[in-house]
This record gives C-alpha cells, sequence and structure tokens, in this order.
C-alpha cells in the first residue's frame, strides 16, 4: 500500500515533533502515513526542518489539496486561539483531507472516536466512551479517561492526566503535567497552566494556574 502524504501546517516544535512521530510508526511498521514536509509562512520554500522540506506558505493549501495531499494543523496558541482557529478554518480543508494520525505505541479505547486531523502520540492513554474533535494534539503519556467530551482544536500537553466524565470546549489549552478532576466544565478557549491540580469548571477564556488551580486572568480575545 502506498502512504499517504501528509503535510503539517507550521514549523519547529508541534510540527517538526509530529513528523519524527510518523517517522517512528513507520520504522514499526505503520506506514499508512508519509510526512512531505511543511507549509509556514515564516520561512522560504526549500528551507530545511529537520530534514524535510518547507514547501510553501498557507496559501498554497488549494494547489496541494489538488495534488492529493493530507493536512495536519499544529497551529496552536495557549493564550486565546480565536485568530488561529479562524486562520486555519480559512483554509477550507475538507475533514476527509484531514490525517488523524495515533502512534503504535499509544492506546485509544476501541468504543472512543477521534476527530479528524487528531493527533495522539507516543504512550498517551484514552479510555472508553471519550470523543475528541477536530484537529487536537494529544501529546506524549497523557491519561485522558472515561466518558469525556472533549472540543475541537484542543491541545492537551505531556503528562497531563485528564478525569473522567469532562465537557472541554473548543481550543482549550490543558498544561504540562497538570491534573483535572472528574465531572468538571472546561469553556472554550480557556487553558490550565502547567502542573496545576484543577478541582472547578473554567469558564470560557479563562486561566487558572496552582495547586490547587486558581482564576489567573483571561486570555486574550482577538475576534
Amino acid at each position: 500500500m502506498t502512504a499517504k502524504k501528509i503535510i503539517l501546517l507550521g514549523g519547529l516544535g508541534n510540527a517538526t515533533v509530529i513528523a519524527a512521530d510518523v517517522k517512528d510508526a513507520r520504522r514499526r511498521g505503520f506506514d499508512e502515513w508519509d510526512v512531505a514536509g511543511y507549509l509556514n509562512d515564516r520561512m522560504q520554500v526549500g528551507e530545511d526542518l529537520e530534514g524535510l522540506p518547507v514547501l510553501g506558505a498557507l496559501k498554497d493549501v488549494p494547489r496541494f489539496l489538488d495534488q492529493g495531499f493530507y493536512f495536519i494543523n499544529t497551529i496552536y496558541r495557549i493564550d486565546g486561539q480565536d485568530l488561529r482557529i479562524a486562520l486555519f478554518e480559512k483554509l477550507g480543508i475538507p475533514d476527509e483531507r484531514l490525517a488523524t494520525f495515533v502512534h503504535p505505541l499509544a492506546y485509544v479505547a476501541g468504543n472512543s472516536v477521534l476527530g479528524p486531523g487528531t493527533v495522539v502520540m507516543p504512550h498517551a492513554s484514552i479510555a472508553s466512551g471519550t470523543r475528541i474533535g477536530r484537529c487536537c494534539l494529544i501529546a506524549y503519556n497523557v491519561l485522558i479517561g472515561h466518558n469525556d467530551v472533549i472540543g475541537d482544536y484542543c491541545d492537551v500537553a505531556s503528562q497531563a492526566c485528564v478525569g473522567s466524565y469532562l465537557k472541554i470546549g473548543r481550543g482549550v489549552h490543558i498544561g504540562l503535567n497538570s491534573t483535572i478532576r472528574e465531572n468538571l466544565t472546561l469553556g472554550d478557549c480557556c487553558a490550565l497552566g502547567m502542573g496545576a491540580a484543577l478541582l472547578n469548571d473554567m469558564k470560557d477564556y479563562e486561566i487558572w494556574a496552582g495547586v490547587p488551580a486558581k482564576f489567573l486572568r483571561m486570555a486574550r480575545r482577538e475576534l
């Protein structure tokens, strides 16, 4: 079977890490996907990013759609994501051309659902009955409990421990090594800080941090 070619939207950081994960999956015999390169508005065509080329800018998405490529979005922001979500949605990439990638060392329960364009990195674990939306990033060693509902464009950083029966909105950032108690609601575009322990609901655009986590400030709203 010929591997389907992915173009990553982004650059050094999330995009290069995902590229390395896809390469590692191929070494392990899981060869559904291969990464062709990147689209990046801040770099020149042909520049090298950890062994793969920049193929163009975001405006070039229609041309690569016509050529049969698939896409993964890696352009996230912790402090309010409105502008970057709007930028991505304006590209008009259909769901069937968003690559959903699960590294072979990750666990996803058979009755859980991953939205198009979602990435699950090595040693992450997603328990039964959980639904994860479009274009989410579940990083290394993340533990996600059962029967959660997680919205589109969420970014869960490495070693976060996310409880069960949670309702998590769109564009939420869950910080490195943080912990979230079960039966909570997290509003749209909110953010939980690194190492935080969340015991209470978070409203839209709120940023919380600390142990136990407390309200810090409101995220920037760019639209």
